[in-house]
């Protein structure tokens, strides 16, 4: 249990005739507004030592306002001592590298050894935070760039930043066939609603957009970099199925075998790529405003050694 004590005096002047809600998020900037209203609605913040749950009330100028709560751990996992490859660190972000095969977040049939678990371990302050500041995922195949909030402002800043679309994400991947250009690929993906596990391109979706970009190409494959518009679920994979390019290795959305059954592919090594242990897709940039200095952040890594040695296989 943590608790959480707030104090501070309204006296600028802009914040007179404000409603509480609104003067709370001036005053403490580190939690949102909606968390600091459902805090009013608890009976948790006090005005001149009376508790005050309306979240319109009124601000005159003057009021002590105070805030007293305790926390649960918002996370129930066990710590675990699993290694993270910090890419960057501050007192309000955390960069790292994920490796393949390591899940973010746990879920059904992954209670343990996730990101989430070497999280709590490495960082005490994190359990009281929402998905202990994690703010987008990376599938657990799937490599590379991940940013995490280690404060409630930051996590707060960089949800807002992802939903403007003011978080620049690039991937390198390598697909089935040969890509004739780049181009953008505008469909909405919604889940499938009887494999509730997958992701498809339907027009009830949501709206997803990717770009990509050929990098190079290979006899039967191509080498290409995706910036990401958009963020749903499993998305560069199915819009890479939906224009019939799959990535290599893809466990689920790996396509009808069009370019494996060519008489070519089958007499020569490349059949080897088909068995890649996973989807070949691979973070490599990240880029946003920092969430006190506002300084641009930017980092960029290599591929990993698996997909370097799938590159020189081809």
């Amino acid at each position: 249990m943590k608790k959480i004590e707030l104090k501070a005096v309204v006296s600028c002047i802009s914040l007179t005739g404000k409603r509480l809600d609104q003067v709370l998020s001036k005053l403490f900037k580190e939690y949102s507004r909606s968390y600091l209203k459902k805090l009013i609605l608890i009976n948790q913040v006090f005005v001149n030592n009376s508790i005050v749950n309306q979240p319109d009330k009124k601000i005159l100028g003057g009021e002590m306002i105070a805030i007293h709560v305790s926390l649960e751990n918002i996370e129930s996992n066990l710590p675990e001592r699993i290694h993270l490859n910090v890419v960057y660190e501050d007192n309000e972000i955390l960069v790292i590298n994920k490796p393949p095969g390591l899940v973010v977040h746990p879920g059904a049939g992954n209670k343990n050894g996730t990101i989430v678990n070497a999280l709590l371990y490495h960082y005490k302050n994190v359990e009281y935070l929402p998905r202990a500041g994690i703010v987008h995922r990376l599938d657990k195949d799937t490599s590379g760039l991940m940013v995490i909030a280690k404060t409630f402002y930051a996590y707060n800043y960089l949800l807002k930043l992802l939903k403007k679309r003011e978080v620049s994400r690039e991937y390198q991947g390598i697909v089935r066939g040969n890509m004739i250009s780049g181009g953008t690929i505008n469909m909405p993906i919604m889940r499938h609603n009887k494999k509730r596990k997958c992701m498809i391109v339907h027009c009830l979706g949501k709206k997803s957009i990717t770009h990509y970009k050929i990098i190079r190409h290979f006899k039967f494959h191509t080498h290409i970099s995706i910036r990401l518009e958009t963020g749903r679920t499993h998305q560069i994979r199915v819009h890479m199925l939906h224009i019939g390019y799959p990535l290599v290795g893809d466990p689920i959305y790996s396509g009808v075998n069009r370019f494996t059954n060519h008489k070519k592919y089958k007499n020569s090594n490349n059949k080897k790529v088909y068995y890649f242990s996973r989807q070949a897709l691979h973070a490599s940039h990240l880029s946003f405003y920092h969430p006190t200095n506002r300084n641009l952040m930017s980092w960029t890594i290599p591929l990993p050694e698996d997909m370097k040695n799938l590159i020189l296989h081809l």
